[in-house]
């Protein structure tokens, strides 16, 4: 039997889709940095925002009642924490356009069929699509760009002999590399991605080199090879690409280091468990759980060492 309980639980399931939405339109309309200074009334923010009053009182009143932005009196709103959180140039506001914006329409028709769902609805990937959209393009980019920390601090953990070589494939703006060399001075780099890749090479200093080049075609030479957040965009076929090129080059002493979630078993809460569709929406990709890891990579020549949330450590083989 549905209790009260149960059932005000699944309406909460419900709203999900819509809260989302709203912090996108929110966040597009530069409300929390309109707030920014202290609440202001819903007329002001509005006529600001080129929105329509009652409209936007409306959503406000919805995000309030979950704790983004507070009434403090009739039609008068103000920050709260999780709001200041979706000011311009936080990766959340980025992150806000795209999960209630393109990635929202492409899961709203997520379907059982297990067909990606983005090219069905623009007739192109979700990467060419980017390269013709750059203001998206710079969303993605900024909102990928952030919360690095926490993968250096999982490469920093495996062990380290401090002399290697370290090829940061599909390395973006170095960031991890620069980070994980300052942390282990003995250590030296190389940040591999394609040539159009935003960087600063300055920042690099000398102990650390950018090649360009495509991860499926091939990639430099190393002692110790890290995909951050790389594999779980890619399905079966194309990660064996991307570890194929790898263990092509590597020498027979390399190691592989791949920052992504493992999904655990069971009904634990894990955030990787609903990312997982959104790769299925986007890219036909995955999330893998730990038998699924290990089989990717004993497929494409490499010995799982640790299969552990966060880490994957490997050796060839």
């Amino acid at each position: 039997m549905t209790t009260e309980r149960t059932q005000a639980d699944l309406w909460q399931l419900f709203w999900g889709a819509l809260v989302t939405r709203l912090l996108a339109i929110t966040a597009d309309l530069g409300i929390a940095d309109a707030l920014a200074d202290g609440p202001r009334p819903v007329e002001e923010l509005a006529r600001e925002a080129g929105a329509d009053r009652d409209t936007l009182h409306r959503v406000l009143r919805a995000l309030a009642s979950d704790g983004v932005f507070a009434e403090v009196a009739p039609g008068v709103y103000r920050n709260t924490e999780a709001s200041e959180g979706l000011r311009r140039g936080t990766r959340w506001h980025d992150f806000a356009h795209l999960f209630g914006g393109v990635w929202h329409r492409a899961l709203g028709e997520l379907t059982a069929t297990g067909e990606p769902t983005f090219e069905l609805l623009h007739g192109t990937d979700f990467w060419s699509w980017l390269g013709e959209h750059q203001d998206e393009r710079g969303a993605f980019d900024r909102a990928m760009s952030g919360g690095w920390e926490w993968k250096v601090d999982q490469v920093a953990s495996a062990e380290w002999r401090g002399d290697e070589l370290v090829v940061d494939v599909g390395g973006g703006n170095g960031a991890l590399l620069i980070e994980l060399l300052r942390r282990r001075p003995g250590l030296r780099g190389v940040v591999f991605d394609l040539p159009e890749t935003t960087r600063d090479e300055a920042a690099f200093g000398d102990r650390i080199e950018f090649v360009a080049g495509s991860f499926f075609e091939r990639v430099p030479p190393g002692d110790v090879y890290v995909l951050s957040t790389i594999l779980h965009d890619w399905d079966d076929d194309r990660s064996g690409q991307i570890l194929g090129a790898i263990r092509a080059a590597a020498p027979d002493h390399a190691r592989l280091l791949v920052v992504d979630a493992v999904v655990p078993p069971g009904n634990e809460p894990h955030g990787a468990k609903f990312l997982d569709l959104l790769m299925l929406a986007l890219f036909g990709a995955r999330e893998r759980d730990e038998a699924q890891w290990r089989a990717l990579l004993e497929t494409n020549r490499f010995e799982p060492v640790r299969i552990a949330d966060g880490l994957i450590e490997a050796r060839c083989r």
